[in-house]
């Protein structure tokens, strides 16, 4: 019997390799090398790369960028007008294939004046995108009512054709709990899914093909799911029945279709259906994957009445039916397809390979092995017709290897030794080297947001030079102890190694020239005395038997002791008050300068230190910002680096450490714009007697581009750009912001000794608020971090288990009488319980949290506690008597002072 419908069965072949899945050359893994070839990049989204090896990117906001991959040089190359509202933006970029010609790229965006996406031509002329070049090739209309599931990807394939994928545009949050949406009730369309990607005349939940003409229109291939006339659906329809298919590639050979599919949030399976999935799917000719009716191995999701809460049957997907008031098209569907590989957030026992946490999947390029090739750095043999699928959530790359029939032969963990934040879309280049872009660390701005390239290096290569020392700094004579364990040679070639100390000269009118160079070791480890005050630059040089070799450094400060600060008051993990001074007590002790402790000095017969170093002790404010908390506060992308790199061991903000503090760098350099470039090599290749004697050591572990960022930082500093500060032994301070800890830092900076540089001491403590984000917990289990613009700070902690706990450590308890907790629920609901210790640990309260029918509609329960004393680890545990999952959503915790 014929039929309108061309959908296929995948057949699916998994196994378990124990070997080599190609043969060819032993693969060394670690020969896989990743680079950075871009960084300061602002929400990129896809790549494309043309023949002449140069990538052009783009970015959310509406930019597209052009990178050239031996340089790093980050051309803006034009720029569109978009709406970036409900993650709306530009989302897909795609080469013309005669790119080399014709200087045509394919974008697809979201104007602010048209309710959905375009799919337009443009030409680029003298390196920039000509804007009225634009020919509208295609759009189709989007709710923007409610989010959320663009997806967005442009992809030709080898025949000309372009796949353009869709998202179901569908809210899949509230009533749906997680489940199918397939909510019918009056003016609740956003939330049915049956509307978009189960409908055949609607361009959402989709992967269209469309041929484009050289006259800016475009025709349809033949083999879609439709036919051309739109009798039973729109023409341009490839695949139908997806929910978020964010990432797509074809298979350049045999012309397959791949994509990641997002599935929706359920943790456990229920009465509406199945748990959620992620998918990986292959088409090799068109066909309908299911989604809102059917998900993974076709496992089906019960029809819902939302007007009475009742759950009806499920469908068969040999003959899914669509009988929603929202659909449009043809109630008879084509027969639904399983997924190729899927996964729920738990572990999976059928492909355990991918692990578990949060499921964000993607579908990245085909590689296929080319022995004409005469690139050094193109990928192995054993990659041949491998699937490179990869998860933004999980920060993972994944080689598929298939077999001759394109079946799932074996799936690899690629590098995992190496985390990928975030990857967003990966290319080949010709010569067979990986390109990713790694979006950074959350949904929003990253400072770490960068385009890297992963070769396979064959041939020698130079050891890993790495330098450590003990007792580097004190009074002469100083034995000091040197190592170089942390060297070693990727090759595992014998090592040879040689350390010289050079000491800078003692009078300060040659600052900056240097006595000569002395020999002091060959071995990895030994300990040397130095006899006389100076301060001295030791070399490693580790050489292999190729003779291939690097250098690292490090200074040893000799004549002068390290002064100790130690905070007396507040204690880490005490509790402040945004706004609300923070009073603080410090006691200083230096071999040179004495002590402010006084009873300690008249009982040790100590200095007593003079009143005058009050003024060398300086106290700062620092929010403590990293993750997610960092895009929130829009940290600058060279404060990123700096932090992630050695630098604030030396260098403060507006205090003096073992170099000059940021303000006068910027004081001094901020105004003679040559002054960019000179900065950026000093730190690049190291530097002595800029500023003194110590020398700067080089960062040759860091990019140009890196380095310019964060030098462009620190010129940008000001005294009023610094955190809060106070001086002296005794004062108070008042915390900016409201973050929800802060660090306090307190510097002492000694009065040196004759020549030998002053040197600095910092302590330490961490503060808390008493309004934390449940997702600031020190740990989480059985629960996960998930993104609302209702919740306090835009997350809360979701997808709670029975037994899920949160851990908060050093909770000082004599401080807290309650916690206040702001909770929702429109699932099992359950009761939250506070122990100390452990998860078993004595009870101090609890309440029961009700369903309130709104997952996002959050409320406030006190829970008062047992009085305890001294500091402890605090878990909020979460239980429901059956056991069951999907319990309540935690925005914040309120930690009240006892009355």
């Amino acid at each position: 019997m014929s039929t309108p419908f061309r959908g296929f069965t995948l057949s699916l072949c998994f196994s378990v390799l124990a070997t080599t899945v190609a043969v060819g050359e032993p693969v060394d893994p670690s020969r896989f090398e990743k680079s950075t070839i871009a960084s300061n990049l602002v929400q990129p989204m896809e790549l494309d790369i043309a023949p002449d090896g140069r990538i052009f990117l783009i970015e959310l906001a509406g930019v597209l960028k052009r990178i050239d991959p031996k340089s790093g040089d980050v051309d803006v190359v034009g720029k569109l007008e978009v709406t970036t509202a409900q993650e709306n933006g530009l989302i897909g970029l795609a080469l013309d294939p005669k790119f080399a010609e014709n200087n045509w790229v394919y974008l697809q965006y979201s104007p602010p004046d048209f309710p959905g996406q375009r799919i337009s031509r443009f030409t680029i002329v003298d390196d920039q995108l000509d804007l009225q070049s634009e020919k509208r090739l295609f759009s189709y209309e989007e709710q923007r009512r409610e989010c959320c599931h663009h997806a967005g990807s442009l992809e030709f394939g080898p025949d000309g054709n372009l796949y353009i994928g869709t998202g179901d545009n569908t809210n899949p949050f509230n009533d749906s709990q997680g489940y199918a949406p397939l909510d019918e009730r009056a003016d609740r369309e956003p939330w049915d899914a049956q509307r978009t990607a189960g409908n055949t005349k609607s361009y959402n939940g989709k992967v269209l093909r469309i041929h484009p003409e050289t006259d800016g229109t475009y025709t349809i291939p033949d083999g879609n799911l439709f036919p051309k006339d739109g009798s039973i659906g729109h023409p341009e329809i490839y695949v139908m029945g997806c929910r978020n298919p964010w990432r797509i590639s074809i298979d350049p050979q045999t012309g397959y279709l791949y994509w990641g599919d997002v599935g929706p949030d359920a943790g456990q399976d229920g009465d509406r259906g199945p748990r959620g999935y992620d998918e990986v799917n292959q088409a090799r000719v068109a066909g309908n994957f299911g989604w809102p009716y059917f998900i993974g191995n076709n496992q089906a999701y019960s029809i819902v009445d939302f007007v009475t809460g009742t759950v009806g049957a499920s469908q068969d997907p040999a003959d899914p039916i669509n009988d929603s008031v929202n659909n449009t098209g043809a109630k008879k569907l084509p027969p639904a397809n399983p997924a190729m590989i899927y996964y729920p957030a738990a572990t999976s026992e059928i492909f355990p390979e991918v692990g578990s946490g949060g499921r964000t999947a993607c579908a990245g390029p085909v590689y296929y092995f080319d022995e004409s090739n005469p690139s050094t750095t193109k990928f192995p043999a054993a990659y041949d017709r491998t699937l490179f699928a990869y998860e933004w959530s999980r920060h993972w790359i994944i080689a598929v290897h298939l077999d001759q029939d394109s079946n799932v032969q074996q799936l690899e963990r690629f590098m995992p030794d190496t985390t990928f934040v975030r990857p967003i879309d990966l290319q080949f280049d010709a010569s067979g080297a990986l390109y990713v872009i790694e979006y950074g660390e959350t949904w929003g701005v990253n400072p770490d947001a960068r385009l890297v390239r992963i070769d396979y290096v064959r041939g020698n290569r130079a050891p890993v030079a790495a330098a450590s020392v003990q007792n580097s700094v004190g009074r002469e004579p100083l034995e000091t102890h040197f190592s170089a364990e942390g060297s070693f040679d990727k090759d595992g070639d014998p090592l040879s190694y040689r350390w010289t100390a050079t000491r800078s000269s003692a009078s300060e009118s040659n600052v900056g020239q240097s006595d000569q160079r002395e020999l002091i070791g060959t071995q990895a480890r030994f300990t040397h005395r130095f006899a006389d005050a100076g301060v001295y630059t030791i070399e490693l040089e580790v050489r292999d038997s190729a003779d291939a070799a690097r250098v690292t450094s490090l200074p040893v400060i000799v004549g002068n002791s390290r002064p100790e600060v130690e905070f007396l008051r507040p204690h880490d993990g005490d509790f402040f008050t945004p706004g609300q001074p923070v009073g603080f007590s410090l006691v200083v002790r230096d071999h040179e300068d004495g002590t402010s402790d006084f009873d300690e000095a008249e009982e040790r017969s100590i200095d007593p230190i003079d009143s005058a170093a009050a003024t060398r002790l300086f106290v700062e404010a620092v929010p403590v910002v990293s993750g997610e908390d960092a895009a929130a506060e829009n940290v600058p992308a060279g404060l990123a680096l700096i932090r992630k790199s050695d630098c604030l061991n030396c260098h403060a903000a507006n205090r003096l450490l073992v170099g000059p503090a940021f303000v006068e760098i910027a004081k001094k350099y901020k105004d003679q714009p040559h002054q960019l470039e000179l900065s950026i090599k000093r730190v690049i290749e190291g530097s002595t007697g800029v500023w003194g004697k110590v020398a700067m050591l080089p960062h040759s572990q860091h990019t140009p581009s890196e380095v310019q960022q964060m030098v462009e930082y620190v010129f940008s500093v000001s005294p009023d750009s610094a955190n809060p500060s106070a001086q002296g032994f005794n004062n108070s301070l008042i915390p900016a912001g409201n973050t929800g800890q802060i660090r306090l830092e307190a510097t002492y900076t000694d009065r040196g000794r004759d020549d030998i540089p002053k040197l600095s001491a910092t302590g330490v403590v961490t503060l808390r608020s008493r309004q934390l984000q449940a997702e600031s917990a020190a740990e989480i289990k059985g629960a996960r971090p998930l993104g609302s613009s209702k919740a306090e700070g835009g997350k809360f902690v979701g997808a709670i288990e029975h037994d899920g706990f949160l851990r908060f450590d050093n909770v000082p308890l004599d401080q807290v009488g309650s916690i206040t907790v702001r909770v929702a629920s429109a699932g099992a609901g359950g009761d939250i319980e506070i122990r100390r210790g452990s998860v078993t640990g004595d009870l101090l309260g609890g309440t029961p949290v009700e369903v309130n029918g709104d997952w996002e509609a959050f409320y406030e329960k006190t829970i008062a506690l047992t009085e305890s004393d001294a500091r402890d680890v605090l878990y909020v545990v979460f239980k429901n008597a059956e056991k069951r999952g999907g319990l309540m959503n935690l925005d914040s915790l309120r930690f009240e002072p006892r009355r």
